[in-house]
């Protein structure tokens, strides 16, 4: 059986006394008489069976059990307020779920996401990186961000994020920087860094464009035999960072990467960038198109790519 408690109200009292120093002062912010805060105050007192506040008005002085009883009452009254607030503003609490192309996911989408979280901290946001093409009448996701993809359903809005610019990328502490552009020939001399594309069935535009050899085919280079290959990756954002070490050269989206180039933490070191036929875009049913968590998510994706300034 659980121990008999006084009643909220006297501990209320007790602790807008406290916390105010003054009767009168708990009185109007409870909106009741003073002598009324008193009695509650007394009867909190007879429960605890010993005295808990001396004195009145500018002589008002707290016990030492009535100091300490204070502070954790304080405690768990800021407690209660919280989670009353919580209550009161779920209603307003928006979901937004995305499910996101791993690459575009690490290197563009999430060092910028705080940014739409300050500007909207009403919304959450759930992130699925992942490669598979979510079925949007058939789940829960309001948005997709998808790669390569050109067979879009007709009950989906398509919003184009980034044109596909493909270059080859490595670390500046990889290759003498000074003496860049290379002659794409000295390709030969560094090892590739590959990604697994083999699941990638939904969008075969995918595989072709981030494969080495249709890449390399876009230069007269003649036999291409004396390739020197590094490790396969099944995610690509382990190759990146692979890259990133000084290990080898990666094939890479120009608009995602670009902040990186920014950075320094990668350079493009033979100047040779091949537009394809594919892109970035942002997917999204119709029915849902005015729904206002998507509404200023698309708002603000449109916002940080005019800010990143990508030029091909």
């Amino acid at each position: 059986m659980k121990k008999p408690i006084p009643s909220l109200n006297s501990l209320r009292a007790f602790e807008s006394v406290i916390r105010n120093k003054s009767y009168k002062k708990a009185a109007e912010e409870l909106g009741v008489t003073a002598a009324a805060v008193m009695q509650l105050v007394e009867k909190l007192e007879t429960f605890s069976n010993q005295k808990l506040v001396l004195g009145k008005n500018k002589d008002l002085k707290t016990t030492k059990i009535g100091e300490i009883a204070a502070t954790e009452l304080n405690q768990g009254f800021e407690q209660i307020y919280n989670a009353v607030n919580k209550i009161r503003n779920t209603e307003n609490i928006l979901n937004l779920i995305i499910t996101s192309e791993p690459s575009f996911t690490y290197a563009w989408l999430i060092p910028r996401l705080q940014s739409f979280k300050i500007q909207n901290p009403n919304i959450d946001v759930l992130i699925d990186s992942s490669i598979n093409i979510v079925n949007l009448k058939n789940n829960s996701t309001d948005i997709a961000i998808r790669f390569g993809v050109k067979n879009h359903q007709e009950d989906e809005e398509v919003i184009r994020i980034y044109d596909e610019y493909v270059s080859a990328f490595c670390s500046p502490n990889l290759i003498n920087k000074n003496k860049t552009p290379l002659d794409i020939k000295e390709i030969i001399k560094y090892p590739l860094l590959r990604w697994d594309l083999s699941a990638f069935n939904q969008s075969k535009n995918t595989k072709i464009c981030m494969d080495w050899l249709n890449w390399l085919n876009n230069f007269d280079l003649g036999e291409l035999n004396d390739l020197q290959y590094g490790p396969v990756f099944s995610d690509y954002n382990l190759a990146l960072q692979c890259a990133i070490a000084g290990q080898g050269i990666i094939l890479g989206s120009r608009p995602v990467l670009n902040d990186l180039l920014k950075k320094k933490l990668l350079i493009d070191p033979f100047n040779k960038t091949i537009k394809t036929e594919i892109g970035y875009d942002l997917v999204i049913r119709k029915e849902l198109i005015n729904k206002k968590s998507i509404q200023l998510f698309v708002s603000w994706i449109e916002e940080e790519k005019r800010k990143a300034s990508f030029k091909p």
